[in-house]
């Protein structure tokens, strides 16, 4: 039974042993992720490793006191994703639980119930739209009831888009349709747990398709407002000098998500999200690799052979991580106005997603922020707030044009 004092916005600050869980946190975006909460966490925020292995927490712990002697004394709760009291005990003793711990349709869901059955704050990089989807058929309804924030996709997906579409939409005139369209660009590599989601999501279609429509008919729309997140086909976007290719990503569902619930994306709102590729020769075999991954991954010896070559929990060092960067340039139309905005950063699948479910986990737990509960997106729970943190912490959110059209 969750005490009626902690509802509404999450358990208040003193009534859990712990404001910040990192769940997974001996994983390489783990480990990231810790050393960024041991570099920048508040003194007074009380904050724990947590996993499956002791051996490998206490190892963490170990290097993280290397650089910061505070760290010697972080506490360690050792839970397995599979055992349902384990993870239960966890989210009870916790305000928020960040978890890294992926593919999320594997490891994922009984920490969720867990956290909507606790009232606990949750957060997860997942970018696996099955899972998000099951996680709201499931649990959206108890999480209301606890006051729990459910917020997955807190790393490169979908942080930089959801909050980069909010931050355009800003600077637009209120109560008017709105079009958006992201462009991605990045020279960085895919991270491992990005690829093993890709892979089970691949193979998993036929069922995504079929939780995505239980989603829809459960999810309630605005009667008065109308939201659209089209495809699209190739094209050539001739003010940016490039090829835009449509992204079969979560990020333009959790812009829809943010748009639907928010008022402030005017009457009629539309999100497209592309790549953004110099040459057509690029875009071509771009498509043409994610149609052979696809097919790759109907078949089990060759989606493990696939999954072993780039495993979930790697990812390259920090020279290579150094030379990395993104950016996702946004052009937002409506009401007689045009403007043209960018988020950009450093690596996205390691170091600015470790960076990105840090700060989202102490805006949670510190921030004054507008009370909401079940599962909600990142613009919807934490919006400028965040988006404020990660400007502070190096990411660029700026206006590069405004202008009547």
């Amino acid at each position: 039974m969750v005490d009626a004092e902690e509802t509404g916005n999450g358990p208040k600050q003193g009534s859990r042993e712990f404001d910040v869980v990192l769940f997974g946190a001996s994983g390489f975006v783990g480990e990231l992720t810790a050393r960024y909460l041991a570099a920048h966490a508040p003194r007074a925020c009380r904050w724990a490793l947590a996993g499956r292995s002791e051996q490998k927490l206490k190892a963490v712990r170990d290097r993280l006191a290397e650089a910061h002697p505070d760290a010697a004394d972080l506490p360690l709760v050792t839970a397995d994703a599979a055992d349902a009291r384990a993870t239960a005990e966890l989210a009870a003793r916790s305000r928020v639980v960040a978890s890294t711990v992926g593919p999320y349709l594997r490891y994922g869901t009984r920490l969720v119930a867990a956290c909507a059955e606790a009232g606990t704050d949750y957060l997860d990089l997942s970018g696996e739209p099955e899972f998000v989807d099951l996680m709201y058929l499931r649990h959206h309804s108890r999480a209301q009831e606890t006051g729990a924030r459910l917020v997955h996709a807190c790393g490169f997906d979908s942080v930089p888009h959801d909050l980069g579409a909010h931050f355009t939409v800003r600077h637009l005139p209120e109560g008017v349709p709105l079009s958006v369209d992201g462009f991605v660009r990045s020279n960085a590599a895919v991270s491992g747990g990005t690829f093993a989601s890709a892979l089970l999501a691949f193979s998993r279609a036929d069922r995504m398709v079929r939780t995505a429509r239980a989603r829809h008919a459960a999810d309630p729309r605005p009667a008065d407002r109308s939201v659209r997140t089209p495809t699209g086909g190739v094209r050539r976007e001739e003010e940016l000098g490039v090829w835009a290719v449509p992204l079969p990503t979560i990020d333009p569902q959790i812009v829809g998500r943010s748009a639907a619930a928010l008022e402030r994306y005017g009457p009629a709102f539309t999100y497209r999200h592309y790549a953004a590729v110099r040459r057509l020769p690029t875009a071509v075999g771009g498509i043409a690799g994610a149609g052979g991954l696809f097919a790759a991954a109907q078949l089990p010896p060759l989606r493990r052979f696939l999954t072993s070559r780039l495993a979930s929990g790697e990812g390259p060092d920090e020279r290579r991580r150094a030379r990395s960067w993104f950016s996702v340039r946004f052009i937002g139309r409506g009401g007689g106005r045009r403007v043209v905005t960018e988020v950009a950063g450093g690596d996205p699948g390691y170091d600015e997603t470790a960076k990105i479910l840090a700060e989202a986990a102490l805006c949670l737990t510190h921030d004054d922020l507008p009370p909401t509960s079940g599962q909600v997106t990142t613009a919807v729970a934490m919006g400028d707030a965040l988006t404020a943190r990660l400007v502070r912490a190096g990411l660029e959110f700026r206006v590069l044009e405004d202008s009547e059209v």
